[in-house]
């Protein structure tokens, strides 16, 4: 068992309620997807599993853990563990992508080495993998205000990929590419989690996105799981109650399905 939340509940200190009785457990290996409309607490539940929030009630297990109930560092030494993926990351402009892509391990690295790493990359060729995984190679020491959008958000997950973390997150990791290259890095973070065997969440606003790099559906709607299926079992009636009065665009939603209306999406 990799994450496990029971009855967990989240109210921020405005008293807004974000999430409600979230019960769910997702094993080792596991690739999970997080759909649902806008404001309906997918990246509240991610920013959880991160630990960056903790619960108001209910119990939440990572990697074998109980995060808010170890002491600093040992929350700390888990969070090390975790890789997070953030739909704008948070890299400074003027910061090279070879640091940004090799500050993933900070986490594994005595203070010293850390602060070394900021004067002189230590591990260029490591990064250089990692970004050549996701056809970023040539931009290995390119200021990061010169990359677009899509080229951050890339520079992020490879960010990842170097760090190796034991859980990956990823919030809306894709929604600054193309169509194309939005399925490209997915396929790319779906094999990283294949391949090593770890844990891979990933909210994503397109529907479609989820359906082919994901085996397991969770949606997500009013901070609470409206279902949670394999995602050969999503029907279209399920989609039409999770999106109900949103302004979405559903590509799902443009055909009608033949009986017994499952989604079939060939895997990449």
């Amino acid at each position: 068992m990799t994450v496990r939340l029971t009855g967990v509940g989240l109210t921020h200190a405005n008293g807004r309620r974000a999430l409600q009785e979230v019960d769910l457990t997702v094993s080792r290996g596991e690739r999970l997807a997080i759909i649902g409309p806008s404001g309906a607490g997918k990246t509240t539940l991610l920013r959880l599993l991160a630990t960056s929030l903790q619960p108001s009630e209910g119990r939440l297990e990572l990697l074998g853990s109980e995060p808010w109930q170890l002491a600093a560092g040992a929350r700390k030494r888990l969070r090390s563990r975790l890789g997070l993926v953030h739909q704008s990351p948070p890299l400074p402009p003027r910061q090279r992508v070879v640091t940004a892509v090799s500050a993933g391990r900070l986490g594994q690295w005595p203070l010293w080495k850390g602060l070394l790493n900021l004067l002189h990359p230590l591990d260029a060729a490591g990064a250089r993998d990692a970004l050549a995984r996701l056809d970023l190679a040539e931009q290995l020491f390119e200021r990061c205000d010169q990359l677009s959008g899509g080229q951050l958000q890339r520079v992020g997950i490879a960010r990842v990929l170097y760090q190796q973390a034991e859980l990956l997150l990823a919030d809306e990791p894709v929604s600054a590419m193309d169509p194309v290259l939005a399925s490209h890095t997915l396929g790319v973070l779906t094999r990283e989690a294949e391949s090593r065997g770890v844990t891979l969440l990933a909210s994503l606003h397109a529907v479609e996105l989820a359906l082919a790099h994901f085996s397991r559906i969770i949606g997500v709607r009013d901070g609470r799981i409206a279902f949670d299926l394999p995602a050969h079992e999503v029907t279209q009636e399920a989609l039409d109650a999770l999106y109900a009065n949103e302004q979405l665009d559903r590509p799902l939603a443009a055909s009608p399905l033949p009986a017994p209306q499952l989604v079939t999406i060939p895997r990449c």
